[in-house]
């Protein structure tokens, strides 16, 4: 009787034991704070755009450089050029230019350039992962998950349409010389120069 009472005894300290390892307590305050941390998009898109969008696009390829490349050696463009976070035939390119405006209308600006190429450039609907993906400086690794991603790109692409595109549409007309960067998406299996629509990041009318 005596020894099955200290196997009850022990069993219950075992118990107890496991229980207190498992069980843990954290202040109010620290569950609260963890849970109000949500990422900020807005403010990383902002800071990604002054401090490494504007300047990536600064050294990125000449279009009377690239799209030559891409004609004549596609290979070559992606490899040296091509950016992408996901896995698959999207990549991205990051392209600045100067050229001559040949027509206006409500989606974009064409513009010639002094190679002679035509370069279609957005200003009103700004919308994907160009920006966000073309400079190859975001990893993928450094968030917890993909809508933090999706938030950026969104909120680039609105800093974009709500500060970038504005003023330079409001007085933009055919013969304006202009400079220009920003980013585009090319299918690396099915090439289609004509469908290139650069994502501007930089729009500015030369006096």
């Amino acid at each position: 009787m005596l020894k099955q009472g200290i196997k009850y005894c022990i069993a219950i300290v075992l118990v107890l034991f496991v229980l207190s390892q498992s069980v843990y307590f954290k202040k109010l305050s620290d569950v609260k704070a963890a849970a109000n941390k949500v990422f900020n998009a807005p403010a990383y898109a902002r800071n990604y755009l002054k401090t490494q969008l504007l300047p990536a696009s600064k050294t990125s390829p000449d279009a009377d450089q690239l799209i030559p490349m891409l004609s004549s050696n596609p290979g070559k463009a992606f490899k040296t050029y091509a950016r992408g976070l996901a896995i698959g035939n999207i990549r991205y390119f990051m392209v600045q230019g100067k050229g001559q405006v040949t027509n206006v209308d409500e989606n974009d600006v064409y513009v010639l350039t002094a190679n002679k190429q035509t370069i279609k450039i957005a200003i009103e609907y700004v919308f994907g992962n160009a920006l966000r993906d073309a400079p190859g400086i975001i990893d993928i690794n450094d968030f917890a998950n993909t809508m933090d991603l999706n938030n950026i790109a969104a909120a680039v692409d609105k800093i974009v349409r709500d500060e970038v595109l504005p003023p330079f549409r409001s007085q933009v007309k055919k013969g304006d010389n202009i400079s220009f960067a920003g980013a585009f998406e090319l299918n690396q299996e099915h090439i289609n120069l004509a469908s290139i629509e650069v994502i501007p990041v930089l729009l500015k009318i030369d006096k």
